[in-house]
């Protein structure tokens, strides 16, 4: 079945997922980030401890994933996204009308788990488990949503800022996600809960991820990306100067990047379902493992454009492969509990990885051994999923 008859013929579904991964882009960094310094100024905060405070509650959120992301294993969808939007819109009122730091740091904590966290989840969870033989494909449309919301917001923030304060535009757009989940929530075909309230119990005792062996050894082949990709959004300008780039040719490459997701999530949704997630997970980290070859070897423009290239194809394959190996291991009933402690780890590392690369930075290491560390992490994370690709679980498992 191609993506037009998919659309055809489950638009409601997949246009709930489509509007979740949109709206999770009001919690994400790459938005929050373009109002770093007015909401610190609002909230009296100097840039590094407005850095300081965006890490703890973006760890804390982290940490209520895993308490509230399974819940959408017993919890209707329809109650679930309307939960999760009141809470979002909460966040925003408090972050924006905070009278101090306290109440302000409450509402961006709200922002991010409800936004990045539990937004995307919803979006994620819905394609993962709601199609079975099109999985790859649904969730390669889903993830299209947060991909619009990376390539639009950034300009349309840019353009309403001459005529709109910063608080009305987060106001401004707020409404306009919520009077699209109005409709939404009043006109789709919301699918049922896979267990009912009843069950809530046995769905306590069902995985528990972090306590089992084959979860840790996947684990790092599903980090790396986001891992070394924030290392390198991070400290852009140590990157630039080690491969002789500028900044840029840096943010041109990061466009790059963004168009090069479009074709990553609809290929990879492709051939998920054509090829299995288990292939693919052996192969869509390539063209980045290239790339850091490459700027190992080489260094200059090219280099950057290639690291920017290959992070985004892998980046963008990479929802449709990891949601469709975790249900092939851990089955699409309690895909929430799993999913949640995946996003919960992703959190935490994403938020730690910054640091370890400071550190290694300020112990006198040069950019290109961090390279060099990030390949060996690649290569390492890679070697210890083999064992899991490879069990009956994995490959014989019914998508």
């Amino acid at each position: 079945m191609s993506y037009r008859t998919l659309l055809r013929d489950h638009r409601g579904l997949l246009g709930i997922a489509f509007l979740a991964m949109f709206s999770s882009s009001l919690g994400q960094s790459f938005f929050i980030g373009l109002f770093q310094v007015p909401i610190g100024e609002r909230l009296g905060l100097s840039a590094g401890e407005f850095g300081t405070a965006y890490a703890l509650v973006t760890l804390a959120s982290g940490f209520a994933m895993l308490r509230l992301g399974p819940s959408i294993d017993w919890v209707a969808p329809r109650r679930f996204a309307l939960a999760v939007l009141l809470a979002l819109l909460a966040g925003i009122l408090l972050l924006t009308l905070s009278p101090g730091w306290l109440v302000g740091l409450l509402g961006l904590g709200l922002v991010r788990l409800c936004g990045q966290g539990m937004m995307s989840h919803l979006g994620n969870t819905l394609a993962g488990r709601e199609f079975t033989a099109l999985r790859g494909r649904a969730l390669g449309l889903a993830g299209l949503g947060l991909m619009l919301g990376e390539t639009l917001l950034p300009p349309l923030v840019a353009a309403l800022l001459v005529w709109l304060g910063w608080r009305e535009l987060w106001w401004s757009l707020a409404a306009a996600v919520a009077l699209a989940w109005l409709l939404m929530l009043g006109g789709a075909p919301w699918p049922a809960a896979p267990r009912s309230r009843r069950d809530r119990q046995a769905s306590r005792e069902g995985p528990r991820p972090f306590r089992e062996a084959r979860f840790w050894r996947l684990l790092p082949l599903l980090m790396v990306l986001p891992i070394t990709m924030t290392g390198l959004f991070i400290y852009q300008a140590h990157l630039t100067e080690a491969m002789g780039s500028s900044l840029a040719s840096y943010s041109l490459a990061l466009t790059g990047m963004g168009l090069a997701k479009l074709p990553g999530a609809l290929l990879g949704g492709h051939w998920v379902d054509r090829l299995g997630p288990v292939r693919l997970a052996r192969l869509y980290l390539l063209p980045f493992a290239l790339a850091l070859l490459l700027a190992l070897t080489l260094g200059g423009h090219l280099t950057v454009w290639a690291l920017m290239m290959g992070g985004g194809l892998g980046m963008g394959a990479q929802e449709a492969i990891a949601t469709s190996l975790l249900v092939r291991l851990w089955g699409a009933e309690h895909l929430g509990r799993v999913r949640a402690t995946l996003s919960a780890a992703m959190v935490f590392s994403t938020g730690i990885a910054p640091a370890l690369v400071g550190l290694a930075l300020d112990l006198g290491a040069s950019f290109t051994l961090v390279l060099a560390g990030m390949l060996a992490l690649l290569v390492g994370s890679w070697w210890l999923a083999q064992g899991v690709l490879a069990s009956p679980e994995a490959r014989g498992a019914t998508p």
